[in-house]
């Protein structure tokens, strides 16, 4: 099985934050999405639900918990599993 934290070096952030996102690829990390009943203080979830993220997106959702950011983060974690898919990490059945 791929680690998914190591896997997300070097690839493109899938957050794109709006006038966040530098578009650097050497910061790139797996972003956690937090939320209650996954997560909790100092449990992070699981790695298949998160973000690839630059290090000006990591930090801007784990600073902000507006509804906005919280759907670009969303969005970006969708954006992750689909490329984990399609590049073969994680396989799923119709």
């Amino acid at each position: 099985m791929t680690n998914l934290r190591q896997y997300a070096a070097g690839k493109p952030c899938m957050i794109r934050k709006e006038n966040v996102c530098d578009g650097r690829t050497d910061t790139t990390v797996l972003a956690h999405f937090r939320m209650s009943g996954i997560s909790g203080m100092g449990i992070k979830g699981p790695d298949l639900l998160a973000a690839w993220a630059c290090a000006n997106c990591h930090a801007w959702v784990d600073t902000h918990k507006d509804a906005y950011t919280q759907l670009d983060f969303a969005k970006g974690v969708l954006r992750t599993i689909n490329r984990l898919i399609e590049e073969g990490v994680v396989t799923w059945t119709k």
